[in-house]
């Protein structure tokens, strides 16, 4: 069942941190690529901002499996930091290139910082929301 709601975490962090951060930037004028996008995507048709949640979930399972017996400390920095780099790495690396989308230092800050917000909701949702604690000592709430 935790990784069930490791992907459903994963899914809902794209919907929530990752495209909230994206609509924040984009407000701002910092960005100019809009959130949410229901624009279909190759080669399904599905809305854009679906196949990213569904890619998010996906990402989920492995940033779970790093941090479910972590301590306090080490489980918040290790989500922040997996999703800031692993997500962003294949991003700009293998996908963009696929989908023919230029890559930039840009497009490298922008994608740390998004899969940052990325991995911290999927701890908040894997933590606090799912009550899904890691059973190390130091995590246990009495």
């Amino acid at each position: 069942m935790q990784w069930v709601k490791a992907f459903v975490a994963g899914f809902l962090a794209t919907l929530v941190f990752h495209q909230g951060l994206l609509a924040l930037l984009h407000a701002a004028a910092v960005v100019p690529v809009s959130p949410y996008n229901w624009a279909p995507s190759a080669p399904l048709g599905v809305p854009a901002v679906l196949s990213l949640a569904f890619w998010g979930g996906v990402w989920g399972l492995p940033l779970w499996w790093l941090i479910r017996f972590k301590p306090a400390h080490l489980y918040w920095s290790v989500a922040v930091l997996f999703g800031a780099i692993a997500p962003t790495v294949v991003a700009m690396l293998l996908v963009f290139p696929m989908k023919g989308i230029p890559v930039s230092a840009t497009t490298w800050v922008g994608g740390f910082m998004l899969n940052a917000a990325w991995g911290l909701g999927v701890a908040v949702f894997m933590g606090p929301v799912f009550r899904t604690y890691p059973m190390a000592p130091e995590m246990i709430v009495k």
